[in-house]
């Protein structure tokens, strides 16, 4: 999947989670989009591997794309860091919703990804798409009318 659809997927997922166990929807959105960002670290031409080319290179050197960032054993390990130093629940939650939602649109794709890594299984849905095509854009708009859904359910929570 592309960036853009990560963010919105990221958005879509962190807003109906903070709408289901009322937690602060902005602080929800934040982290959900840039836990929705960080798997693709491994890969230099994404959204945060521009941003950060030299870890996002050595990430990809040592474990290839869509392996260790795109694994439970990530999702763990980044739980556990963000639990021990991230005080606040929503943004805990957050970060980690945004990364589910992330590997869940990865699974979706041809390429599927290595959720059981270091086992070198690839996980992917029964039915797929290709990462740029016009399944993708209708997934994509999909996700964007749940984010503005979500969003607007988010303004009870200020109300």
């Amino acid at each position: 999947m592309t960036g853009n659809t990560h963010i919105v997927g990221g958005i879509a997922a962190s807003l109906a989670y903070a709408h289901f166990a009322n937690h602060d929807p902005i602080l929800m959105l934040g982290a959900g989009v840039v836990g929705a960002l960080l798997p693709d670290i491994c890969h230099s031409g994404s959204k945060i591997g521009r941003k950060l080319p030299l870890l996002s290179k050595l990430i990809n050197t040592v474990f290839g794309h869509r392996t260790f960032t795109h694994s439970l054993l990530f999702l763990v390990t980044v739980a556990v860091l963000l639990n021990a130093f991230i005080p606040s629940e929503a943004l805990k939650v957050g970060f980690l919703v945004g990364m589910v939602s992330h590997y869940v649109l990865d699974m979706a794709t041809k390429k599927g990804i290595k959720l059981l890594f270091p086992l070198s299984m690839t996980v992917r849905f029964p039915v797929t798409t290709k990462t740029g095509s016009k399944i993708e854009s209708i997934m994509f708009g999909i996700l964007a009318l749940l984010s503005f859904y979500f969003g607007y359910e988010a303004l009870n929570y200020y109300l």
